[in-house]
């Protein structure tokens, strides 16, 4: 298998967990709100703004944002389709990403005016890695907010996506 190859299997993963986690956060009835499903979307909002700054670092732009939290998210709703979009994003790039395209390596600025360098490949690595660490965050605290709790884990998606793989 080739990374890029496993890059886009991961975002393909990454994509289906952010549906099933946004789907049980948004079958929430609205008396179940409380201060965690709140913090919820913060770190998920989080999440995605990382996302979108590296999809700006990925392609050598400039980007408008100052910082990679807020104190609010937007709602559910608003949160859900742009975390969707860009979703559908990394996996369209991952699909047509050359080797020499992700060995090379990129200059950026972190939001803290900070210079960065990193390869392509170690982008979206660290994308992924990101967005599952705070999607475990979230799951911690899904049964705080709901007795669900969620199946994160990427051999899980693999046997989903294609059964004759599980023995």
């Amino acid at each position: 298998m080739s990374a890029q190859t496993l890059l886009n299997s991961l975002f393909q993963y990454k994509a289906s967990v952010d549906d099933e986690l946004l789907d049980a956060l948004n079958a929430l009835g609205a008396e179940v709100r409380s201060d965690d499903f709140r913090s919820a979307l913060r770190v998920l909002n989080h999440a995605h703004l990382v996302d979108r700054i590296f999809i700006a670092n990925l392609q050598r732009l400039d980007h408008s944002y100052a910082a990679s939290w807020s104190s609010e998210a937007p709602p559910l709703a608003q949160l859900s389709a742009d975390i969707r979009e860009t979703d559908r994003w990394y996996i369209d790039y991952t699909s047509r990403i050359t080797l020499p395209e992700m060995e090379e390596f990129v200059d950026f600025t972190f939001t803290d005016r900070g210079r960065g360098r990193m390869s392509r490949e170690e982008m979206l690595a660290h994308v992924v890695t990101h967005a599952g660490y705070h999607r475990g965050e979230v799951g911690r605290l899904l049964p705080d907010i709901e007795s669900t709790a969620m199946r994160d884990v990427f051999t899980g998606y693999l046997h989903r996506t294609d059964p004759a793989r599980r023995q």
